[in-house]
């Protein structure tokens, strides 16, 4: 019995000093490291229009908060893919900002870095839109923006970067440079009918060359309208008025005489004017000089191209040309269209011979995709 005992004895002590796995200790959970990457710790002369970089073992448990000095929380978005926290707007000129990262996973891991914004060039760019706030456009109009000085070609790519647009529903789109100191942005094909449209520029010090920086942010929104679409067969005579992708009306039209040509090309209705006068006496001379009032102007380039009434060439309307270079229509004709277009509705005229020339009015959809693409500085 003692011997019994004394085996017993020597197994129970051996279950003490091995114990089940489920009361084994686990291993203390890693730390997860964060740092701040952009703008760097304690740095001054920061853009207004910086954003936040920072790299973290635990992307998705990440949070970014900035704060300003008085202790007031920075809106903004994160972007946890490309690890980006994007103020709302531009950070004041000449303050000081504190960004804390932290991670919630594992053991956790937290960071703070501070920096100062640039203070207030003296050298500002301004910027404008074609567009006004809430305006409903036809399908082709682009977002036009206008600085107020000439943008060096280095800049370019730091501006288009700062510069968004926002589709609803999404659709492909880009911008390109039309001039030194204006940007167009258009998507691929026409506009779909009824898109809303929003726009944010975050310009405030971003560099402009020679001494120069953004001076603002500017935002906006817009509608597009329903499906508007003039198409102009000079073998025809007759314009073609789609609505929606449906046959709306057929227009007899007449187009320019031998030495004036119609344009051919696509173009957009730029402005409208209910009564206005055309004058060219000093530019021409004989009947080819008047100063005659017109109705129902639309005008289609800064070279003077119009759709407009003219009861007096009814007689050649759908069988001849006569003008001196605009789309002539009848009177009706002319205030049921002035009634039913929008800026930035679609004209495609086709078989004049005359080409339109890109810069004369918004002539945007006068290229191609890939050659408006490579207009863009990215």
């Amino acid at each position: 019995m003692l011997f019994s005992a004394a085996c017993s004895g020597e197994k129970q002590a051996d279950q003490v000093a091995q114990p089940s796995p489920s009361t084994a200790s686990s291993p203390a959970p890693a730390p997860v490291t964060v740092a701040v990457t952009a703008p760097a710790a304690d740095a001054t002369g920061v853009a207004a229009s910086a954003e936040i970089a920072y790299k973290s073992d635990d992307p998705a448990g990440t949070t970014v908060e900035v704060k300003d000095a008085a202790g007031k929380t920075v809106a903004g978005t994160q972007d946890k893919d490309a690890k980006v926290f994007r103020p709302a707007k531009a950070l004041s000129w000449g303050k000081k900002y504190t960004v804390t990262v932290a991670s919630t996973a594992g053991a956790g891991g937290s960071t703070a870095s501070s920096f100062t914004v640039m203070k207030k060039p003296g050298k500002l760019v301004s910027a404008q839109s074609n567009l006004s706030e809430g305006q409903t456009v036809g399908v082709g109009m682009p977002l036009m923006i206008i600085f107020d000085r000439d943008v060096p070609k280095k800049q370019r790519a730091a501006v288009e970067r700062r510069m968004q647009v926002t589709a609803t529903p999404a659709q492909e789109g880009s911008w390109s440079w039309t001039r030194s100191n204006e940007v167009h942005y258009r998507p691929k094909v026409y506009w779909q009918a009824k898109t809303k449209l929003s726009y944010r520029l975050h310009l405030a010090g971003v560099p402009m060359g020679d001494g120069y920086y953004g001076g603002s942010e500017l935002t906006g929104t817009a509608k597009i309208g329903r499906s508007l679409v003039m198409t102009v067969d000079n073998k025809t005579k007759i314009m073609t008025v789609e609505r929606d992708g449906k046959v709306a009306k057929k227009i007899p039209v007449s187009m320019g005489k031998s030495g004036f040509p119609t344009v051919s090309g696509t173009m957009l209705v730029m402005s409208k004017e209910r009564r206005t006068v055309f004058n060219t006496i000093g530019r021409f001379t004989g009947e080819d000089a008047y100063n005659k009032e017109i109705e129902y102007a639309q005008r289609l380039t800064w070279g003077g191209q119009y759709i407009h009434a003219a009861p007096w060439s009814n007689w050649a309307q759908g069988n001849s040309n006569v003008s001196h270079g605009c789309l002539n229509v009848s009177q009706g004709l002319g205030a049921w269209l002035f009634e039913n277009t929008t800026l930035g509705d679609p004209v495609v005229i086709r078989g004049t011979g005359a080409p339109l020339e890109n810069g004369d009015g918004w002539t945007d959809w006068n290229v191609s995709w890939a050659k408006w693409r490579k207009g863009s500085a990215l």
